[in-house]
């Protein structure tokens, strides 16, 4: 998919040398290495593209030009980017999570006045980005997004096409409005969140804002502005320092726990270079503390709110690691051929490169059977990490089947005696698997039973096809981490990233004593992660009545030696936690609901998600039209429709809603799974034309469409220009019209005979 966006845009740029941009000065655009081709074309900042499905519309709006005729249409259409006149960015910072906005002022450059075209909106986001919301505003009418539950989504007539919205990777939202006329001017507001990056004391946050050249406007004489508000909230340490920026930011305000900063300029080109910046939080200790917050009037959950921040420090003042015993269990399943499983090899080599002498490891590959490097554990010396990686080298798919239980009993047992280690144990699947709450349930029991430390657990996922939850219900029951990707060009940096998390543990066996016995405390993670030199830990949940005023964290250091420190507790105003927590929150919470099968959790999950804006897999994101005639008439009183009407009269007010595709990643695929399919290797659906004549014609004349008009021919029949239609048309209706002279002929025969 987004190799046929990158190609679109190639495309619609050639076609946008049809635009006369006047004497003033042309855009010209460099050619792409071609190294960088599938990539370049890609959006690295929020954009608008003009869809061309025919090219005699693209011209100037303002100064229409002679343009040589074109035959025939885009198929599939060409993305056009739109110019823009101004760019607004505000990004606001609390803890480790960032809330980025984008406000922008367009122009439908590139379509003549008489004519309209869908604009496509691109959002690329940061990292761990989800989007929140998307608002366009027309002189006619206005747009924007929202989400609704599963029993709202199936009164909704109307549905969109599956392009008009979607991920063009897992970082990349694309919306589609439809039909702006040429010449119009377009304003978006784009909101979305993301993670910060940790590294030793120092937060850092990059924001993608590079504008390519040929989205400036040709005429010099506009004015671009540019405008940057950054404000920064830690929310549980003093003496914040800003370290570096990519844009010349001016500070405006500065507090013991926050600061903000501003850019503003007159520019001539957009910015091309990515907005970041990184600030510092610790002088180098372990630290934490409990922030309180008071729900806000519309959360259907109105206990109050907690949050337990625990931060490493940096790595440097503490040289003591923990004693690691690792297990790998990798899936090597016929769907894991390609490029997930040789990112997989090299990610796990890497991995047991940094691993200590003193450190132990195993591999276990599975399907349908189980296959051991080692029958037991083995110190990681160079001979051995040498041998495990000629192993895994060697490794190549083991056929059909996923049987996962029994992989994970076997690293359980080998586990079972690591004294003076911190077990590990690291999954990597592509595929779901029937008794996954059986595996959630036995893994519960033994590692409940196994006494401390009891083996940590780590999943990956790769594609769509896994069960991304039940690999975050399995990470949380085994005080882990969970993480999954769904390009396969990211595999082997996000499986470093958790590996190289996991092997950074400072403290092991986290408990907070408030949390002992305390019933009118729920904590949303049932137990409690070991905490990373690379990642902060964050605990969230709930509580009713008064929280304790002196909170102790317990744990085991890298040396077996206890450890505790006094959390303090503060009841924070300032720091937003129901929009901060949101989507840490949802994402346990669904895992809790779909291991419990609870509809009331579900419902809950539903609800928060609606409220604050997080995609879930229990709401669907529609798109509001309003007109804005319509809400004129409305405010003057034209338009009244009477609450409980029993005719039920649709009020011409209200917006109209489009329900737009899923954009959750679901439950998992069994059928895929046994299929053997490869991640990524979902089939296209039929154009919406072709998927209706189907529909339409499979009752009256099935039997005839599946011999003439099958999907080749439609699909063929799509893709054909004007002037072939109309010569065919012709030929037919000559055909027919031969046809019935010879008709004609025989009837006239037949009496003449008589």
């Amino acid at each position: 998919m987004a190799e046929d966006f990158a190609r679109a845009v190639e495309d619609g740029l050639k076609l946008a040398k049809r635009v006369y941009l006047g004497k003033d000065r042309a855009v010209t655009t460099a050619p792409p290495p071609l190294q960088f081709l599938s990539d370049w074309y890609l959006p690295s900042a929020p954009m608008v593209y003009a869809v061309i499905s025919d090219p005699r519309m693209v011209d100037n709006p303002d100064m229409p030009s002679y343009q040589p005729h074109v035959h025939g249409r885009c198929d599939p259409p060409a993305l056009i980017p739109l110019q823009m006149s101004g760019v607004d960015l505000e990004v606001d910072c609390y803890g480790d999570t960032a809330f980025v906005q984008v406000s922008g002022k367009l122009r439908v450059h590139c379509v003549m006045g008489s004519r309209s075209c869908d604009c496509r909106i691109a959002v690329p986001m940061g990292n761990q980005g989800s989007i929140l919301g998307v608002a366009v505003d027309l002189p006619g009418k206005s747009y924007s997004t929202e989400l609704i539950g599963e029993e709202e989504s199936r009164v909704i007539e109307k549905l969109a096409r599956p392009q008009d919205a979607g991920f063009l990777k897992p970082h990349i939202f694309t919306l589609t409005i439809p039909q702006v006329d040429g010449g119009t001017n377009i304003g978006i507001k784009l909101r979305w969140s993301q993670k910060l990056l940790y590294d030793q004391g120092q937060f850092s946050l990059t924001v993608p804002f590079r504008f390519p050249e040929y989205v400036t406007p040709a005429v010099r004489k506009i004015s671009k502005k540019e405008r940057i508000q950054l404000n920064v909230n830690s929310g549980i340490a003093a003496g914040v320092l800003c370290k570096a920026t990519s844009h010349p930011l001016k500070e405006t305000k500065r507090q013991a726990k926050k600061f903000s900063f501003l850019y503003e300029a007159e520019v001539l080109t957009w910015s091309n270079t990515d907005f970041s910046f990184s600030y510092s939080v610790s002088s180098g200790n372990l630290f934490g503390s409990v922030l309180l917050q008071s729900p806000p009037l519309y959360d259907c959950d109105q206990r109050d709110m907690f949050c337990v921040y625990i931060l490493p420090g940096s790595q440097k003042s503490r040289k003591v690691g923990v004693q690691k015993a690792v297990v790998f269990v990798v899936d090597l399943s016929d769907s894991m051929q390609g490029k997930p499983l040789e990112a997989t090899k090299i990610a796990i080599s890497s991995a047991l490169s940094k691993l200590g002498p003193e450190d132990s490891f195993n591999i276990i590959a599975f399907s349908s059977e189980t296959s051991l490097f080692s029958t037991s554990m083995e110190l990681a010396s160079d001979e051995a990490i040498e041998r495990a990686t000629t192993w895994m080298s060697t490794k190549s798919t083991m056929g059909e089947g996923t049987a996962m239980s029994i992989p994970l009993e076997k690293a359980s047992e080998m586990l079972s005696d690591t004294s003076g280690s911190v077990p590990m144990i690291f999954l990597i699947t592509d595929g779901a698997v029937e008794d996954e709450r059986n595996i959630c349930d036995s893994m519960k029991k033994r590692l409940t039973n196994g006494g401390s430390p009891s083996p940590r657990i780590y999943t990956f996922g790769i594609g769509s096809f896994c069960n991304h939850y039940f690999l975050r219900m399995l990470a949380m029951i085994g005080r882990g981490d969970f993480d999954a990707t769904c390009d396969l060009d990211l595999i082997e940096v996000q499986m470093q990233k958790l590996f190289s998390k996991a092997l950074s543990t400072v403290l092991a066996d986290i408990t907070i004593d408030a949390f002992d016995g305390n019933e009118q405390i729920e904590v949303y993670s049932s137990c409690i992660p070991d905490l990373s030199f690379e990642d902060p830990l964050t605990i969230c949940g709930r509580y009713e009545g008064s929280f304790p005023d002196t909170v102790k964290a317990n744990g085991i250091l890298g040396d077996l030696s206890n450890f505790v420190t006094d959390l303090k507790v503060v009841r924070n105003t300032d720091v937003p936690l129901d929009r901060v927590l949101a989507r840490q929150q949802i994402d346990l919470l669904t895992a809790r609901a779909w291991l419990s099968e609870d509809k009331q959790l579900e419902q809950k999950v539903a609800q928060l998600s609606i409220e604050t804006c997080n995609i879930s897999e229990y709401t669907r994101m529609v798109l509001l039209e309003k007109n804005k005639l319509d809400k004129a008439n409305e405010s003057s009183g034209a338009l009244k429709v009477k609450k409980g009407d029993p005719h039920k009269i649709r009020d011409p007010g209200a917006p109209k809603k489009v329900l737009l595709r899923r954009l959750s990643v679901g439950f998992g695929d069994l059928t895929a799974t046994a299929e053997n399919m490869r991640p990524g290797a979902e089939e296209p659906k039929l154009p919406d034309a072709a998927e209706a004549f189907m529909k339409a014609t499979s009752d009256c004349c099935g039997r005839t469409c599946e011999r003439c008009c099958c999907l080749c021919c439609i699909q063929c029949c799509s893709k054909m220009n004007d002037q072939c239609a109309i010569l065919l048309t012709q030929i037919f209706t000559a055909l027919a019209f031969i046809g019935c002279l010879e008709c004609c002929t025989l009837c006239c025969c037949a009496q003449d005979g008589q």
